[in-house]
């Protein structure tokens, strides 16, 4: 398996190399450029003409291209035009926020859909079999921007349960457990919202496999040696279903990152998504596309990651 994991880490660096072409060159199709939001009435044009030579902006594209990925390739992807600091460190700092996010969110994720998976399967066409179906139907066809908005007005200014921006109360110091649960509230109202958003995949697929699982000749022998139906689904039935659910973690971990974008712009939550967004207002060519590199790589690896998990929890699937 170790050796199938290798050759998917080689494959990576083409796609990468070519994810990284496109992501310049669309870039270089944006309009304006950074320095674009300097200009005043009273602005030299020449100051903010020696500030586009200076950046390289008149060289040609495969001069800057080369440049680009050969500096990035040594950890150095440039300064933000806008933050006036390192972009390496300007993402860590978001990055760590939205990692936090994140994994709460998937807890809080698979705490919601498991349970309403199991209970639709094993209640199947009952009225609370319906009722979850149709929950994940609704929480499929509503946008992240319209339940994010909802939630933000019922429960941060109509009922103000929960903040409406920041990561953590400042008056609480650091290392305290005042600070640690000021993180932890900041976050709950974003990523409950994410999470009922994202639970109809894991519902559906969940509730799939127990249905197709009470046919399967294994649980017909285990119901005619006389096991109880409640040791048959658990010994048997929830095991096997909940396997494959695995699977998806990679991918819900990457699809997370799309989701922060809306999710961390709306919540006013100082991630990777927000300054995504303001990156791209401000036409901060270097944060762009640096994290549209990070978000292309951490999808690819959430691929690799998911068949990995895959095979390790089921003996009878092997990376070939």
């Amino acid at each position: 398996m170790w050796k199938t994991v290798l050759r998917r880490f080689l494959v990576m660096i083409p796609q990468l190399f070519v994810l990284s072409l496109l992501i310049f060159v669309m870039a270089k199709f944006m309009p304006g450029d950074p320095f674009t939001g300097l200009i005043t009435p009273e602005t030299d044009p020449n100051v903010i003409e020696e500030l586009r030579i200076k950046a390289g902006f008149y060289d040609p594209w495969y001069v800057q291209y080369y440049n680009w990925i050969t500096n990035a390739f040594q950890g150095d992807f440039g300064d933000s035009y806008t933050f006036k600091v390192a972009v390496s460190s300007l993402i860590g700092e978001r990055a760590l926020n939205t990692f936090w996010l994140s994994l709460l969110s998937v807890v809080l994720l698979y705490a919601i859909a498991i349970p309403l998976g199991i209970l639709a399967g094993r209640y199947q066409d009952s009225l609370l079999d319906k009722g979850i179906v149709l929950y994940s139907f609704i929480s499929y066809a509503i946008p992240t921007f319209v339940l994010s908005l909802i939630f933000l007005f019922m429960f941060g200014y109509h009922i103000p349960i929960f903040p409406t921006s920041g990561t953590v109360d400042v008056s609480h110091d650091p290392g305290t457990w005042g600070y640690f649960w000021s993180k932890v509230y900041h976050m709950l109202l974003p990523a409950i919202t994410y999470a009922l958003l994202a639970t109809t995949g894991v519902i559906q697929y969940l509730r799939s496999e127990i249905i197709d699982s009470k046919s399967m000749d294994y649980v017909k022998t285990a119901r005619s040696k006389g096991l109880p139906i409640s040791k048959v689904y658990t010994k048997h039935i929830f095991r096997n279903s909940l396997l494959p659910i695995a699977a998806f973690f990679g991918f819900t971990i990457t699809g997370l990152l799309g989701g922060s974008v809306f999710i961390e712009t709306i919540f006013g939550y100082p991630g990777m998504g927000q300054l995504f967004i303001s990156s791209i207002a401000s036409r901060d060519y270097s944060v762009i596309t640096t994290l549209v590199m990070l978000f292309g790589f951490l999808t690819l690896l959430g691929s690799l990651l998911s068949d990995i998990i895959m095979s390790i929890v089921d003996p009878r699937i092997r990376i070939e």
